[in-house]
């Protein structure tokens, strides 16, 4: 068992502050959900409130049906892997991983039985007689892992596990996170602030913002289809290219297009379709959301639509190897997020606000040749836009 339910959780200090408003949330038994989010947006506070380490101000938590609002962190029967791995340098790698099970006073037996078999899992066998300090970072995250796994919880809880690791580590340890939570098949809360690690890891990705849950969702159908603005800008890297814009018909006829600053592009009908509450938008403004992968050079695509094309001007272009990232602007009116405005300059948020031209990226094929400084001509795959309420950010779809 380890289903944990949030029912209209929130946590107020006494300043005033709310770092979580009226969360509703349930991770079911055996799944990898991460909680994503910026600094500061209420994700490691849910955490240590499934802890214990935080006292909620309103609603309840349960793990499976036991509501565990009022229980001492030690009767919730979770185990919590730390940013910092906390192991004690004194003691070496074995006695880290059964301190927990010295504490309950288990047999001798039964601690060397679920040692051995935790560092067998974690490959950790070779390192027992070894003090943290002679340690990898991996290699100490890995016996962080054994601490919580050996104690056989119901809910793991991993605050930010790999942000002290090295880039490469960090790709290695992901995998390794992931196959042994599949191997062992626990409940397990991941808090991370780092997007990339959510989409590759999660069964379902919650994304919170400032104490409000904006959304969950498997990874893929958050990229495909975000609910709100913020989770558009947030998942996916480089992130959407948000810009206002209008819909409206050409002349009497059922065609429509999108006007993006001086440009129109052709909208398929089949889109159209797909999404009906378009309709209702026709000759307003609108929030229209391409990511870059829905860019391409037009000269290496010939057989895209010629009413689905950009003349464009590029600023920058980044050669990664596999694919190339183009900047150029647009005049169109960028769509900034509350986020990106919080800025303590109110001159320079004044200055965003009133941009009237948009920095777009793409992310084109290797070949392509385009230079900074050069005009060219760029294909948008109108098929994958998107949509968003000017006011209330939503996303419209049927």
């Amino acid at each position: 068992m380890g289903q944990v339910s949030f029912e209209n959780v929130g946590k107020a200090y006494p300043n005033g502050f709310e770092a979580v408003k009226d969360l509703n949330l349930e991770i079911t038994e055996g799944e990898f959900l991460v909680m994503v989010g910026p600094s500061g947006c209420g994700k490691s506070t849910t955490l240590r409130m499934i802890a214990g380490l935080e006292e909620i101000t309103s609603g309840k938590i349960s793990i499976d049906d036991r509501i565990i609002n009022d229980l001492p962190p030690k009767d919730r029967d979770i185990a919590m892997v730390f940013q910092n791995y906390a192991l004690y340098p004194h003691m070496n790698v074995g006695d880290n991983i059964g301190f927990a099970l010295k504490l309950q006073k288990r047999p001798k037996s039964e601690i060397k039985e679920r040692v051995a078999t935790a560092a067998r899992i974690l490959e950790l066998t070779e390192l027992l007689d070894r003090k943290p300090a002679q340690l990898s970072g991996g290699q100490r995250q890995r016996v962080a892992m054994g601490r919580a796994i050996v104690r056989r919880p119901q809910v793991f809880l991993l605050d930010e596990p790999l942000s002290n690791l090295d880039a490469k580590l960090r790709v290695q340890m992901r995998a390794e996170i992931t196959d042994l939570q599949r191997e062992v098949g626990v409940t397990t809360f991941y808090v991370t602030h780092d997007q990339v690690e959510a989409m590759t890891m999660a069964d379902r990705v919650a994304v919170i913002n400032r104490g409000v849950l904006q959304q969950v969702a498997a990874p893929q159908t958050l990229f495909d289809e975000p609910e709100n603005l913020f989770v558009a800008a947030f998942i996916g890297s480089p992130s959407m290219n948000l810009m206002e814009g209008q819909l409206s018909n050409v002349g009497t006829s059922d065609e429509v297009v999108l006007q993006l600053g001086s440009h129109a592009l052709a909208v398929p009908p089949s889109l159209l379709a797909a999404r009906p509450a378009l309709a209702g938008y026709l000759n307003r403004p609108i929030v229209v959301g391409l990511r870059p992968k829905d860019f391409e050079d037009a000269s290496i695509t010939p057989e895209h639509p010629t009413d689905q094309r950009l003349p464009v001007e590029v600023t920058n272009v980044e050669a990664l190897g596999y694919e190339k990232i183009v900047y150029f602007d647009l005049d169109a009116k960028p769509v900034i997020s509350e986020d990106a405005l919080d800025i303590e300059d109110e001159s320079v948020a004044a200055e965003v606000l009133n941009r009237t031209t948009s920095q777009v990226s793409g992310r084109f094929d290797p070949a392509t040749r385009v230079r900074s400084g050069e005009t060219t001509e760029v294909c948008v795959d109108m098929a994958n836009a998107h949509f968003f309420d000017l006011d209330s950010g939503a996303a419209i779809r049927s």
